[in-house]
């Protein structure tokens, strides 16, 4: 397969038309239940049934993608881990043992744990799919985390993998992510996004304590005046900002989204790079659903900025992929209904009559 060009795939990228919502809406409405009775799950099927132009029979075909990097804004303090976590976490995702691999085990998703730019030489461990750019972005305190080529190259990275998932048969996709200091990133991108304060986007991350997490908050106001005292566009935010991780995971939503999957945002990193994708090529947002919100103040902020309500609430916080995958058996479960519920025509029961 010829390999597209991040111009081309995002050119490629259209939303559903309108009619298949309207078609779905139609068929929801005559299934024996009051209307709108089922709540959420009939605009979860609804979405589902654009995404899929109709073609809503079949099984759902489910995978997690874990993308992971090391950051090196953590040179700054701003975790409450050491960056090596980073690459513990990855071991500990090949062998089965993290949230993510029980919750996925649970659910009958395919796992994929993705080196972006671990610090760390992980070659030869079986299962990790190999992508490093480099090992680390650099520390966006003092320069840019990214140059222009090893942006491109994580971004080419998720469209691959968005090309493979196609090829694999995957209809449903959650994106994950590990990588200590991604959530000072995450913060500097919904800040730069939404025109936010760094105060108001900034969380405590993996569990700041209040004078920590007040540094962390003095961090990402001085990231912001140092690359986005003007307004910045998209792109340039991922490069300043980064992580390798965060890029690819941007890049496979576009992939996604032109190969017409439907995507299930984790927590604030994923919607991160989502709000980046949709940014880009705004027809991306119609094959998002956002699995779940998080503990993360700015995951709030970057929702609103989406305008996509969570499928759930938990107060969690811990990324990998965790509350996508959580999510997943909601919307099958909107699915099913859609399919498989008797019309009151077919069952011969009577409508309404106000």
């Amino acid at each position: 397969m010829e390999i597209a060009t991040i111009d081309e795939v995002i050119e490629g990228i259209t939303a559903p038309p309108v009619a298949y919502l309207v078609q779905a809406r139609a068929h929801l409405d005559s299934l024996t239940k009051p209307l709108g009775s089922l709540g959420r799950l009939e605009d979860l099927a609804a979405q589902w049934f654009a995404i899929r132009r109709g073609k809503i029979a079949g099984p759902v075909s489910k995978a997690v993608y874990v993308f992971a990097a090391d950051h090196g804004i953590t040179a700054e303090a701003v975790s409450a881990y050491p960056a090596q976590v980073t690459q513990q976490m990855v071991l500990n995702f090949l062998s089965g043992g993290a949230a993510i691999n029980v919750l996925a085990r649970l659910n009958g998703v395919e796992v994929n744990i993705v080196d972006l730019g671990v610090d760390a030489d992980l070659s030869g461990h079986e299962g990790l799919m190999q992508y490093k750019v480099r090992r680390g972005s650099r520390n966006m305190l003092r320069e840019p985390a990214m140059s222009e080529e090893e942006l491109v190259a994580a971004l080419s990275a998720g469209l691959a993998l968005a090309d493979a998932a196609f090829a694999n048969g995957n209809n449903l996709i959650a994106v994950g992510e590990m990588g200590i200091g991604n959530t000072t990133a995450a913060s500097v991108m919904t800040a730069a996004l939404t025109t936010q304060p760094a105060s108001l986007v900034t969380g405590k991350g993996t569990g700041l304590d209040s004078v920590a997490h007040a540094h962390k908050c003095r961090i990402v106001e001085a990231i912001l005046s140092r690359h986005f005292a003007e307004p910045a566009g998209p792109r340039d935010i991922l490069r300043c900002v980064g992580g390798l991780e965060i890029a690819a995971m941007t890049g496979m939503m576009l992939g996604a989204a032109r190969h017409e999957i439907a995507i299930v945002m984790d927590g604030f990193i994923s919607t991160a790079a989502a709000a980046i994708a949709c940014g880009l090529a705004p027809a991306v947002r119609s094959y998002l659903f956002a699995g779940h919100q998080s503990e993360e103040p700015g995951h709030r902020m970057l929702l609103a900025h989406l305008d996509i309500k969570p499928i759930l609430d938990l107060h969690m916080r811990l990324g990998e992929g965790t509350g996508a995958v959580l999510a997943m058996p909601i919307l099958e479960a909107a699915i099913h209904l859609y399919q498989e519920m008797a019309t009151f025509a077919s069952a011969g029961i009577s409508g309404a009559t106000a």
